[in-house]
């Protein structure tokens, strides 16, 4: 397993870089971690994962919601060590994403043995603003990209060299994607194309027939790892509620082309504005080259960046840009490639110089901008509203909680919040676990009056309302406005909206 990186061995500059590499990525990471507020799906997974760590008996929670729940398993242990609760969820995603960085780096390296594109990869990881973006969010996209990548270096790896401790392997992270997204059935779908990296001139007949039978056991793990699921007592709810999200085969074949074209072009605008111009470009023109140059490791890099981006385009009723997130390494892949072979060709180091600085300033400035000040920089307008503006974004609720923790040190607190499920409640009950005399209920919106159980309430508690300014409709009779959290502005309308925060007054 460790042929391919041989060539580290006593290379103490690329150690270096490497290492130098690793310190910039946590930083990059790291600071500012929250400086976006919690996320609707955010909320749910943490909260998730505060009543499972509670309750053992609740393990398999998420799958009430049809959701696969190893990334709210793995938050767990970081809820015990870090005190913000979102932060814990958002650190999982950081250490994550390093290890994906790791795999661009692997498998530049495994498909065109090319230490410079490896180490380009890397840094384009590094600095490309969709990865980064994810990266610190606490959703499990970032973990699937993760077992993505390495899945498919594994699979290489087997194809090269038919082995069954590689199989073994490749099998348990597939297993392991099974259990965070269903978006992982792609690999084993995508498995049989990877003979595209058997050797037929140096192999035999019987190396093909191991690693076929190899494959056997990849599907075996994989299966068997996906049906831990099956003692969840609502592993039915995963196939429901993926009717929710996906089109059925008989909805495509009556309109095929719809919503394929839609997705597609959304998914193309994603690319072109968070990978930003330059690296997106070069992505292109290093899959058009490989295919010429490097032909069958251009292709099984294609297929399985390709294939799962146009089936979800094909099936999708909701998509948005971290659904993709799992096959932007890949682009990365080629950006590297492109970009190493440009510079072998460039004998002029001034020139070289300058286009290398021109192709990175693009992409970093937009990822510091993301890190110190994210409502500047350039998003999509479904992301940008999504993550920043409107009720999904959880602007003002960790202010809120530190307030009613005050409030709750002399009374009993009963709180109202709009919805039941998502940024509110749930983004506030996660900075308010374990915190006594405080009762979170969720109420319908839009809010037009004060609920009936909010004004029975006020007998024995200080009765709280919390409502998006959007999604509330009522008099303010009876209102004192305690405080008021706005959010960026809509760069259409300019106009924000405010998270509000009443007392219901006796």
């Amino acid at each position: 397993m460790l042929k391919e990186l041989q060539f580290l061995h006593k290379d103490y500059p690329l150690i270096l870089f490497c290492f130098i590499l690793v310190v910039l990525y946590f930083i990059s990471r790291f600071l500012n971690l929250t400086i976006i507020p919690v996320f609707a799906d955010e909320a749910i997974y943490v909260r998730w994962a505060q009543v499972m760590r509670a309750v053992s008996s609740l393990r398999f929670l998420p799958l009430s919601d049809g959701k696969q729940p190893l990334f709210m398993w793995t938050v767990i242990p970081f809820l015990k060590i870090i005190n913000d609760p979102l932060a814990a969820g958002r650190t999982v995603s950081v250490f994550l994403g390093m290890g994906t960085m790791a795999g661009v780096f692997t498998l530049s390296l495994s498909l065109f043995r090319d230490k410079k594109a490896a180490l380009l990869a890397s840094l384009f990881y590094l600095i490309t603003p969709f990865v980064l973006f994810f990266d610190r969010m606490a959703l499990a996209d970032a973990m699937l990209s993760f077992f993505m990548v390495w899945s498919l270096i594994l699979f290489i790896w087997l194809a090269k060299s038919p082995r069954l401790d590689l199989a073994m392997i490749a099998g348990i992270l597939t297993g392991l994607g099974l259990l965070t997204k269903s978006p992982a059935l792609f690999l084993l779908i995508l498995l049989p194309f990877s003979l595209l990296a058997f050797s037929f001139k140096n192999k035999s007949l019987l190396s093909l027939i191991k690693l076929v039978g190899f494959w056997l056991v990849i599907y075996a793990f994989g299966f068997a790892i996906y049906n831990i699921l099956r003692l969840g007592p609502e592993f039915h709810m995963i196939g429901i509620r993926n009717k929710d999200y996906v089109f059925s085969l008989a909805e495509i074949i009556k309109h095929p082309f719809n919503p394929l074209v839609g997705n597609l072009k959304s998914a193309l605008s994603w690319y072109f504005i968070l990978m930003t111009p330059p690296v997106f470009f070069s992505s292109i023109l290093g899959l058009l080259i490989s295919l010429k140059k490097k032909f069958r490791e251009g292709l099984v890099l294609f297929l399985f960046f390709f294939a799962p981006l146009f089936g979800q385009s094909l099936i999708a009723k909701v998509y948005t840009a971290r659904y993709i997130l799992f096959t932007v390494p890949l682009l990365i892949v080629f950006a590297s490639f492109f970009v190493s072979l440009l510079f072998q060709k460039t004998k002029n180091k001034v020139l070289a110089t300058f286009l290398l600085t021109a192709l990175f300033i693009f992409p970093l400035y937009e990822s510091l901008l993301l890190i110190i000040k994210p409502e500047k920089a350039w998003l999509p307008e479904n992301e940008r509203s999504g993550y920043l503006e409107q009720w999904t974004a959880g602007y003002g609720i960790k202010e809120s909680a530190n307030y009613l923790k005050k409030v709750a040190k002399e009374e009993k607190v009963l709180v109202g919040t709009e919805g039941y499920f998502g940024t509110l409640p749930d983004g506030l009950l996660i900075y308010l676990e374990k915190v006594p005399n405080i009762t979170v209920v969720g109420v319908d919106f839009p809010v037009r009056s004060i609920p009936e159980k909010l004004e029975d309430g006020k007998k024995d508690n200080r009765v709280f309302l919390m409502v998006n300014d959007s999604r509330f409709e009522g008099p303010e009779d009876n209102l004192r406005l305690v405080a008021k959290y706005p959010k960026p502005k809509n760069l259409l309308t300019d106009k924000a909206e405010n998270l509000l925060l009443f007392e219901i007054l006796k």
